[in-house]
C-alpha cells in the first residue's frame, strides 16, 4: 500500500465492510454518536488521507429506487439536531474532489443529500436516510480529512416490516463497489500529491 494515500473505509457493521485489500477499515457502530466517536479516534490513530463511508440506507418510496441502488452523498444532514446552526452545524458537505472521483466510477448512481438520524424514519427533508453519515463526515471535517458517503438502498423508509427489506442485495452491492471506490480515491490522492 502507498502510505501516502491511506484510505479509511468506515461502515457501521461488519456486513457493510468489504474485505480490506490494502486499505484501512473501521466498524464504527450504529448511530451518529458511535460513528463520530469511533471515527475521530481512528483518525487520530491512523491519520488517513481520505475517508470513504459506506453502508446501506433507506429511501423515500416516491423515489422508487430499486433494491441495491447506489446513492452518492453530496452532503450529510443531521436531522435529529434542532438548534441554530451558529450553535452547531447540521450539514457537512462531501469533499468536492472525492465526489467527482466517485461519480466517475458510479456514473449511474444518484447523487443526493443523505439524512442522518438515530432512529428509522427520523429524517426530514432528505429522500435517503441512514444513521451514521453525519457523525463520520463531521469527525473528518473537524480533523481536516476529506470524506464522502456512499450507500446502497435496502428499503423504503415507509416500509415498517423489516422482512420486506432487501438487506442481502444492499450488502452485496455496497461491498462489491467498495474496492472500485477505494482504487479511484487512492488514484486521485496520489495524483494530487504528485502535483503538489
Amino acid at each position: 500500500m502507498n502510505d501516502r494515500a491511506q484510505i479509511l473505509v468506515v461502515a457501521a457493521t461488519a456486513r457493510e465492510l468489504a474485505a480490506p485489500d490494502g486499505w484501512l477499515t473501521l466498524q464504527c457502530g450504529v448511530g451518529p454518536v458511535e460513528a463520530a466517536a469511533a471515527t475521530a479516534a481512528a483518525i487520530a490513530e491512523l491519520q488517513p488521507t481520505a475517508i470513504l463511508h459506506v453502508g446501506i440506507a433507506g429511501a423515500r418510496r416516491h423515489r422508487a429506487f430499486a433494491p441495491a441502488s447506489l446513492v452518492i452523498g453530496t452532503d450529510a444532514r443531521y436531522c435529529d439536531l434542532n438548534v441554530p446552526v451558529e450553535w452547531a452545524p447540521n450539514t457537512v458537505p462531501a469533499s468536492p474532489a472525492l465526489l467527482g472521483a466517485v461519480q466517475r466510477v458510479l456514473p449511474q448512481a444518484s447523487t443526493l443529500s443523505i439524512g442522518t438520524s438515530a432512529h428509522v424514519g427520523g429524517t426530514t427533508g432528505c429522500d435517503v436516510e441512514a444513521m451514521e453519515g453525519f457523525g463520520v463526515l463531521r469527525a473528518a471535517q473537524r480533523a481536516g480529512v476529506p470524506a464522502i458517503e456512499v450507500r446502497a438502498i435496502s428499503n423504503d423508509i415507509e416500509e415498517t416490516d423489516r422482512a420486506r427489506w432487501h438487506f442481502d442485495a444492499a450488502f452485496a452491492a455496497i461491498t462489491h463497489v467498495t474496492p472500485l471506490l477505494v482504487h479511484a480515491l487512492r488514484q486521485y490522492v496520489i495524483a494530487t500529491q504528485n502535483d503538489a
